[in-house]
Formats: C-alpha cells, sequence, structure tokens
C-alpha cells in the first residue's frame, strides 16, 4: 500500500565541510511541478564549484523558498515539497561531503582584523591623468580550452569563472612589449611629452629577466635617461600599489609626472591539468600618468594592505613569464587554493570596499562604480553582496579579457572611460597573492 502523500522542505547540500552558504543560479522547476529522484531541480554555486542539486526522492514542488540569485545559508530550507516516499519521512538533511576544504594553517577559521595604512590626499593636484591599454592579438575561447576536457564544456567554464574569452601573447611578446604599448598610448591620452614623465613605476610578477627591472627595459624603449625606475611586485594590487607609490614620489616633491603601468604575461604558466587556474588567466598590459595638476581625475583615499595567512593561497616558485628547465623539486606553475582563496579574496574585497568608501565620506549610494581587479566573476559577485553596493555598479569585463593580474584595473578604465562624467566617485580596489589589498578612491 503506497504511503499518503506529505510535505517537508529540501535543504542545499555542502560541498565542503566549511562552507555555510551558497547562491542559486538557477531553478529547473516551479510550483506545482512533478519530479522524479535524482532530477536536477536547480544549478547551485558555491565557494568550491557550482554544483547540480539533485531531487532525492519523488515528488512535486509546493513552493521555492529561494529565487535564482539567493545566497542561501546551508542551514535554511530552499524548497517545500510533497512526497510520498516513506524513507524521505526520517531523512536528515544533508552535512557536507566527505572531501573537505583544508584552509592553510595560516587562515584561522575567523579572521582577526588586520592593520592596514591608509591615507588620504590632503591636496586636489594629484590627479590620475590618460590611461593606456594593450592586449595581445589572439583571443583564446572557453571552447578552444575544453577540447582537451572530456568531461567539461565551455558553458560550465563561464559558470564558474564568469569568463568567456581571454587575450594570450604570441610566441615573440615579452611583457615589456605589452607595457610599451599601453605606457605610449597612456602619455599620449593624458596629453605629455614622453620627456614628461619624471619617473616609471612598474608592476608585474613576470618580468622580462630577474634584472634589470622591466622597468629599466621600458624606460629604454621609451628613450627616458636619467629618471628613476623600477618595479614592483604585489601580484594583483600591483598597479594601485604603483599609483600609490607615485602619490608618494609627488608628495615628496621627487617628481611630477609618474608613469605607472601593471603589466602581466601569465599564459606560459598554467599547468594544463591544474583546473583552478588553467581557464582564469589572460595577458595584457595597463598604464596611466599620475600627475601633479589641478585637471585631471583626483586622487582620494588609498589604501594599502597585505595579509601573510594567504600567503600559500595563489602562488607560484618559479619566477619569470616562462617555465624553464628549472631545479628539481620546483613547481613552475601558476597555484591557486580554490575553496579557501575564494572566501578569504571574497571578505578582503568586501572590507576594503566598505572602509574606503567611509574614509573618503561617501555614503554607499553615492559609489558610481566599484572597479575591482577582475579576479573571478563569482568572488566579485559574493563581494557585491557582502559590500553594500548593488552588484550593478560593479564594473567587470572579466567576460572576455579573463584575470590579467595587475593590469586589470587600468584595462577596465580604458574599457569605461567614454561613459564617466566629471564627478562620478569611483573605487578601485584590488586582491593580490599575498595576500594583498589595495584600493583607491577616485572622483572622475
Amino acid at each position: 500500500m503506497a504511503d499518503s502523500p506529505f510535505q517537508m522542505s529540501l535543504y542545499l547540500p555542502a560541498q565542503g565541510a566549511a562552507e555555510t552558504e551558497a547562491t542559486i543560479l538557477e531553478w529547473y522547476v516551479g510550483e506545482g511541478d512533478a519530479f522524479e529522484k535524482g532530477q536536477v531541480l536547480a544549478q547551485v554555486d558555491s565557494a568550491k564549484s557550482v554544483f547540480d542539486f539533485e531531487a532525492p526522492c519523488d515528488g512535486k514542488v509546493v513552493r521555492l523558498l529561494h529565487t535564482a540569485n539567493d545566497e542561501v545559508q546551508l542551514s535554511d530550507p530552499v524548497v517545500e515539497i510533497e512526497t510520498s516516499d516513506p524513507t524521505m519521512r526520517n531523512w536528515i538533511p544533508p552535512a557536507a561531503s566527505g572531501e573537505e576544504i583544508h584552509a592553510p594553517a595560516e587562515l584561522p577559521a575567523e579572521l582577526p582584523a588586520v592593520a592596514t595604512a591608509s591615507a588620504a590626499s590632503t591636496e586636489k593636484g594629484i590627479v590620475l591623468l590618460g590611461v593606456g591599454s594593450y592586449l595581445p592579438a589572439r583571443c583564446v575561447s572557453n571552447a578552444e580550452l575544453v577540447e582537451q576536457y572530456p568531461d567539461v564544456n565551455e558553458d560550465y567554464v563561464h559558470q564558474v569563472t564568469g569568463i568567456h574569452e581571454r587575450y594570450w601573447a604570441a610566441d615573440d611578446e615579452k611583457p615589456s612589449d605589452m607595457a610599451e604599448q599601453a605606457s605610449r598610448e597612456a602619455v599620449r591620452k593624458a596629453g605629455l611629452d614622453m620627456t614628461d614623465i619624471d619617473a616609471i613605476v612598474l608592476s608585474t610578477s613576470t618580468p622580462d629577466v630577474a634584472m634589470p627591472s622591466t622597468a629599466c627595459i621600458l624606460q629604454n624603449r621609451l628613450e627616458l635617461y636619467s629618471i628613476p625606475a623600477f618595479d614592483l611586485n604585489a601580484a594583483c594590487s600591483g598597479w594601485l600599489y604603483a599609483v600609490s607609490m607615485a602619490r608618494g614620489m609627488i608628495v615628496s616633491g621627487l617628481a611630477k609626472n609618474v608613469l605607472t603601468v601593471g603589466v602581466d604575461l601569465q599564459s606560459r604558466l598554467l599547468d594544463p591539468s591544474d583546473r583552478n587556474a588553467y581557464f582564469i588567466f589572460g595577458d595584457g598590459a595597463g598604464a596611466a600618468v599620475i600627475s601633479a595638476r589641478d585637471s585631471g581625475h583626483t586622487l582620494l583615499n588609498v589604501r594599502l594592505s597585505a595579509d601573510p595567512r594567504g600567503l600559500r593561497l595563489a602562488r607560484r616558485e618559479e619566477p619569470g613569464f616562462e617555465v624553464t628547465n628549472g631545479q628539481a623539486d620546483v613547481d613552475p606553475w601558476i597555484r591557486l587554493e580554490g575553496g579557501a582563496l575564494f572566501r578569504m579574496a571574497t571578505e578582503s574585497f568586501t572590507n576594503i570596499i566598505r572602509e574606503s568608501i567611509a574614509e573618503s565620506g561617501w555614503q554607499p549610494e553615492e559609489t558610481r562604480w566599484v572597479v575591482p581587479h577582475q579576479a573571478n566573476g563569482r568572488i566579485l559577485k559574493a563581494a557585491a553582496k557582502r559590500s553594500g553596493i548593488p552588484f550593478e555598479r560593479f564594473f567587470l569585463n572579466v567576460d572576455h579579457v579573463g584575470n590579467t593580474s595587475s593590469a586589470s584595473i587600468p584595462l577596465a578604465l580604458c574599457e569605461m572611460e567614454e561613459g564617466l562624467a566629471a564627478g562620478d566617485k569611483l573605487v578601485l580596489c584590488s586582491v593580490g597573492a599575498g595576500l594583498t589589498t589595495a584600493a583607491i578612491t577616485v572622483e572622475w
């Protein structure tokens, strides 16, 4: 005799023991729909992966408790169903799977506050001038990358990363080649002669060579002599660090016009067998002139920080932009710790956005655009939900350029500048390996 129908709630399963929430991307059923055991009810995004939420029994949907794009605590039910399956009367909501996400020892369960260097610009005359960009000619689609993966399709890559395509450098291109193209455009758009540049600060984690610096190689290409030129490495936060260094040089009287460059060539550093990193990175360069002037885009609050608890979350053991023969026991590839990196990057983005807005004396609703380092679509979406700034005011171009590391913010500014108006309030922000964080507020 069949069991009489009864109603019950279903919960999302955790994909790792450390997870507490997930986001419903899309429902495949609606209220009143019948379903069978094993049928996919929804697609869900967690810190670990995008996964299918499958029905544990036959039944019918009574009520959806959350809509698409809702962020759901795993302790909260997501759908009410009706079923006649007697085994479900004693059903226990699924706990985390046996595969646990282990954060490195440096990353405790609760993140204590980290000291952050912060400074507000006291002079209205420190401004950002012309922005230049360069992307290689070769566009690499998800379809091209998944050809070697029979179990992965291009839509899955987009769901997990937010990326459709990215640009990879030609075999004969070097980081300095890309930096030169972006720099010349930035100086031209700033309305300056090349000889007006008093210093070069270049951010990269993929230099041409160990020494001399890529900044000095660029200096030679631009025929600039007897001015300071140096590299810095703050990974994806590097260009904002470079802008901060340029500001300091201007305040101290060392320079009036500083060329800041972010460039990374990472396509040759990706292990095709490592799905955490292989689909994410693109190559490119961005540049801008920071100047002591009364007209331009005013730099306001600057925040810089680094948290060594994230040392192992994003790393590469071998320097340079190519994989060499190397030494024994040296891993030459870029490596990412997906789950723990997602968590710490999201929290870091959230905190630095909130703090920068507050220290600039703005209200969240006054912020016209958040221009983040284009890390990963899922990280940025999660950060938007926590920061109090609507996701539609986060400028994203990660879908068609990928993660270009320290080049990503100037690349984004180049793409969006035609739509910006005088007085627009922008938060430029980044999280990078280290973990470094940086934010600069700008009044356009």
